[in-house]
Formats: structure tokens, sequence, C-alpha cells
């Protein structure tokens, strides 16, 4: 827990720094999540698993200070970029540094609160979601991904060949439709629908961003928002791009396996975003918590490069599908035979 504590509370200092003095601190905000991580990754010490029921309470207490201190620094940063009088510069590279840090550690937290048992810990992955107008995502990536992952059933696994850009509006309105029906299906009209929730979540979000900037903070807001959604959408083409599971009968596909999902060893950015590239375990047990999560090298394809990498490769189509339709086509091939 050690190593996930400092990596990811490194980051949020860097953050509180930049927000409050500006200067040098913002640019190591960004510095940190990009450039640090990638050479960090490259040190192979610091990729030694954690084993599954080694930490007590399993993480929680890092999940919910991550969960309690994004809504300041979201808040900060719509007021440190819509309001504060930094720099230009400071704004632009504390946009960028939050926004990162948005979508790649309070995504993966908020995705950890979600699986867990606990009513209160849950709750506050949905509110951290909703922050960010992305609400849905905890009906969705539950009812939906979780079922249907690595078929053609689940929006938010994307087919050999397809680009990101033709997958990300699919993967966005998929997930809002399907997630909403599912829970719909799931409440059978008891009681609130979790979507009136996520909707009046990101209302107080957006209000909020009012009463700090005006205008100038909804649209920050929204941007932020953007760009971590945006996050989250590449870390799900990443991580299924190309697996598919058989179709053992009409309608029924074999049980989702350590084959149907990428996989990352890097281990800084494993540790900033809670062990979410450790994704086929993941998969095998949603109940598990991060510092439980195993990799097997043998049974789980293996990412060429850190999982905040391939999500830049994504970006540049004919790139990505150099380096990875052989990939996928190799694991699909070794699963048909298996």
């Amino acid at each position: 827990m050690v190593r996930f504590t400092a990596v990811t509370l490194g980051m949020v200092l860097c953050l509180v720094l930049a927000m409050g003095v500006g200067g040098v601190f913002s640019a190591v905000a960004l510095l940190y999540i990009t450039v640090f991580t990638f050479f960090m990754d490259k040190l192979t010490a610091l990729a030694t698993p954690d084993h599954p029921d080694a930490e007590f309470p399993a993480g929680d207490g890092l999940s919910l200070i991550l969960g309690l201190v994004h809504f300041p620094l979201l808040y900060g940063g719509v007021w440190a970029i819509a309001v504060s009088g930094l720099a230009t510069l400071d704004k632009v590279l504390i946009f960028f540094a939050l926004s990162l840090f948005l979508g790649q550690v309070s995504n993966s937290n908020a995705h950890e609160l979600i699986h867990r048992s606990s009513r209160h810990l849950h709750r506050l992955g949905v509110a951290v979601y909703s922050s960010i107008l992305f609400g849905f995502h905890a009906s969705a990536h539950v009812r939906v991904h979780h079922i249907h992952a690595a078929t053609e059933r689940d929006p938010n696994s994307a087919r050999l060949g397809q680009n990101f850009y033709h997958f990300a509006g699919r993967a966005w309105i998929g997930a809002l439709r399907q997630g909403f029906r599912a829970e719909s299906r799931f409440r059978k009209g008891k009681g609130l629908h979790p979507y009136a929730l996520y909707a009046g979540y990101a209302a107080l979000s957006l209000l909020l961003a009012w009463l700090i900037g005006g205008l100038a903070g909804v649209l920050t807001l929204l941007g932020l928002a953007s760009y971590a959604q945006i996050q989250l959408l590449l870390s799900d083409y990443v991580q299924h791009y190309g697996l598919r599971r058989a179709e053992i009968a009409p309608g029924k596909w074999e049980p989702v396996g350590p084959q149907h999902s990428w996989n990352s060893p890097h281990g800084f950015s494993s540790s900033l975003m809670l062990n979410a590239p450790r994704h086929s375990d993941h998969h095998a047990h949603p109940n598990r918590p991060y510092p439980g999560l195993e990799l097997n090298r043998d049974e789980m394809p293996i990412l060429p490069q850190s999982l905040p990498v391939m999500a830049v490769l994504a970006l540049v189509p004919p790139v990505w599908r150099k380096l990875m339709d052989h990939r996928a086509a190799k694991w699909q091939a070794r699963s048909s035979r298996t």
C-alpha cells in the first residue's frame, strides 16, 4: 500500500501546489503524470506485484481519501483556471494536469468504489463520476460492461479494426442507453431511478461551477469533464481492443477469461491507477480490491507499452493498428484453440 499511497498522493500534492502557487509547480504537476510516470515505468523494480489478501482493509482508506479529495481538486481547479489571477500558462498547465488526474486517478478510484459492497463507498464513487457529468457510467459499467465484455453486446468493447474515433461515440451513447435499460429492468419501477440521481448530481456540479466562476466556471468544468471522459473511453478501448469471447450458443457466450482483456505490467502507472491495468483479473474477480489484483503474463494479453502510452497511440489509428492488430489476432487464434 505504501507504493499506491505515495504515487497517488504525490500527484495530489503537485496539483495543490500548482493551484495555490502556480509557477514551476504547474509544470511539475503536468510532468509528474506524463514524463515522470513514463520514465518511472521503465524501472522494473517497481513492478513487483502485490498479493491477494496481503492488505487490510484492502485499500479502503486510500480509496476514501482519494474520493474525498477529488471534489476540492475538481472545484479548486475550476477556480484556479476560471477565476484566479494565475498566469495564462499556469492555467493551461493546470487544466491538462488536472484533467489527466481526473481521467487516470479519480476515474480508477471511482471505478474501485462502485465495485465495493459498502453502500457509503459505492455512493462516493457515484458522486465522483457524477461530478464530471459521467454518473451513468456507474450503472453501465456494472450492469452492462461486466456482463457483456468482449462481445458485440457491450458498447465499450472495441472490435478489431475499429478506430477510437468511431468507437468513442458508440461507446458513450451505447453505455448511456444500455445502462438505463439495465437499471430499469433491475429496479422494475421500484424506488428512485439511479439516472435521476446522476442527473441531479450533474446539475449540482454545474451549479457549483457557476457559483465559482460564472459562465467561465461552467465552461471549465465542461472542458475538464470532457477530457476526463475521453480518457475513460480510451482506457476501455485499449483494454478490450480486438478480443472476443466465443459464442457457444445463440446469444450465449463463453465465460469471460484472462484472455479477454489487455493488461499492463508497468509498475508506476499501475500504482497511479490503482492497478486498473491489471484488467483481466478484475473481470475475473470484480469485487477483488485493487491491491490483490494479479498479473499472469502467460495467460493474459500484455500491452507493449503502459496503458497511458497506449491511450496516446490509440489516437493515431494507423500506428495503433500496426502495433495491435496482429497481437489481437494472435490472441484470438490462441483462444479458439483452447
